[in-house]
């Protein structure tokens, strides 16, 4: 089951045409992925004082229709996949339950005080991770 967060857009998120532009939906992706986090147990904030990052080390969106100024906007965020050392979300954003933008990101643990390398998740994090996987659906 996807968490939901809403966001309105603002004037300083479009461009000449009226419509959001394109890397604003990265900041949506985050806000509905830190919304989920955060209830899941997890915060951010928690895993930065434990000298580890999240770092997106991959992402994608497709656009289906625009949105515009003053639009409040859903963001739903699915865990899809948790392994050793990333985590993987889909994206929907939906404007009055029209489906908008699609996206998903990709995240892996990175060890600060090591050079920014790879290292396995947490073991706490995994274990409050693990039950709210939900694989997509097979495609039809």
């Amino acid at each position: 089951m996807p968490t939901e967060a809403t966001v309105r857009v603002r004037y300083i998120e479009t461009d000449q045409m009226g419509v959001v532009y394109h890397s604003h939906y990265m900041v949506y992706f985050e806000t509905g992925r830190t919304e989920a986090m955060r209830q899941l147990g997890i915060s951010y904030r928690e895993i930065e004082e434990r000298g580890l990052v999240l770092a997106v080390i991959e992402t994608g969106m497709k656009f289906k229709a625009p949105a515009r100024y003053d639009d409040v906007l859903t963001i739903r965020t699915w865990l899809r996949r948790l392994s050793h050392t990333k985590m993987h979300f889909d994206y929907e954003i939906l404007r009055d339950g029209a489906l908008l933008t699609t996206g998903f990101t990709v995240l892996a643990f990175l060890d600060r005080k090591n050079g920014m390398r790879p290292v396995r998740c947490p073991e706490d994090v995994e274990a409050l991770a693990r039950p709210h996987v939900e694989p997509a659906a097979a495609p039809k």
